[in-house]
């Protein structure tokens, strides 16, 4: 294990992806976004994604420094294109547009279709919160088929995260950000690396067996190299049985059907969906009984009494906020693997050892 702090972590992602061919400002972006992802706890979202970022940048699949495109707009709700952009890029650009509208009409719509992997979806309600703005994500990832249906084997679903957030004046927002699958995808990749281990039940593999073992998804793989979840023949599982299963086909149709992201359409490359409504509380309740109804009601679920004496009843993105206050202190833990992994990406764009040394001051 290795311990990087988030601003060395920031500034080498920022070089590396700045050597792979993106402008300085994109490149800056994508390393503020994945640390920040680590600084919470989502390590899954976090800087393990740099090579595979890197790999489908050189492939093509993600294309540097674009401009959304507005497909369809009225002044309450926007379909917009991300033309394969990095995620870090395009979808807050999209949700800037939904914020604006939000601003004028006091609720919003925006959905963006043909994302590169747009990363942790918390930071996006994070944003709209900081606007004062209620705000609700459903997203999906086209081309990535890794989660099984409830009583199922086969791949069907994406992670397909769900995503509300709820602003509280003078105080942290509600966040409540999750994958519905038992695991995200990168908890997975993480624990391959070395990381964290992953719920003895969250895969099952192609005979219906319930696993651990990243190589379910994966197949075989050399401890630093790249993983392709392609080569696996298992699949993770929903969570919360038919609960999960079902929310997951929800995400599936509003973040991917009705985005035009796709859903099931065959043939075309990776991509992400989001479809987002966003609610100014100030426009439809001018009295003010939302934030102090907020307040009062978080404050009576955390009164509850713990099951473990002398533990607290935590509400949604509180686990975040402690755990970036305790990197921010000192600093980002990444299995050896991982930063074994991102080294090397990093070299093979022509950065030496002394930048590397540097990262690692």
């Amino acid at each position: 294990m290795v311990t990087i702090k988030a601003e060395n972590m920031t500034a080498f992602v920022s070089d590396i992806f700045a050597k792979a061919g993106t402008s300085r400002a994109e490149a800056d972006r994508i390393g503020k976004y994945l640390v920040i992802a680590n600084l919470t706890g989502h390590d899954s979202h976090g800087v393990q994604r740099v090579p595979r970022y890197v790999q489908w940048l050189q492939e093509g699949v993600f294309l540097a420094d674009r401009v959304v495109n507005i497909v369809n707009e009225t002044p309450v709700y926007a379909v917009v294109d991300g033309l394969h952009g990095f995620g870090q890029t395009v979808a807050p650009q999209a949700v800037e547009i939904g914020l604006a509208k939000c601003r004028a009409m006091g609720l919003s719509m925006v959905a963006l279709r043909n994302a590169g992997h747009i990363g942790r979806v918390g930071d996006y309600a994070e944003t709209a919160a900081a606007a004062g703005f209620v705000s609700v994500h459903f997203v999906n990832a086209f081309g990535s088929s890794l989660v099984a249906p409830f009583g199922g084997v086969d791949r069907r679903f994406s992670t397909a995260p769900y995503c509300v957030g709820v602003p509280r004046p003078g105080e942290p927002p509600l966040i409540l950000d999750f994958a519905t699958s038992i695991v995200a995808e990168g908890k997975v990749l993480n624990a391959s690396f070395g990381g964290k281990k992953i719920p003895a039940d969250a895969l099952v593999d192609s005979k219906g067996k319930l696993s651990q073992d990243p190589h379910v998804l994966y197949g075989d793989y050399e401890p630093s190299g790249p993983r392709d979840y392609r080569k696996g023949d298992g699949a993770i599982r929903a969570f919360g049985d038919h609960k999960g299963s079902g929310l997951a086909l929800m995400c599936e149709l509003l973040g991917g059907s009705l985005t035009g992201n796709g859903a099931t359409e065959e043939g075309k490359r990776f991509a992400n969906g989001m479809l987002s409504f966003y609610v100014d509380p100030a426009k439809i309740d001018p009295d003010g009984f939302f934030p102090a109804d907020v307040t009062k009601y978080t404050k009576h679920v955390k009164s509850s009494r713990p099951i473990v004496p002398g533990v607290e009843v935590l509400v949604p993105g509180e686990p975040e906020l402690r755990m970036r206050a305790e990197r921010g202190k000192n600093g980002l833990p990444l299995p050896d693997d991982t930063w074994a992994a991102i080294v090397a990406t990093a070299k093979s764009l022509g950065l030496d050892d002394a930048r590397v040394a540097k990262a690692m001051a």
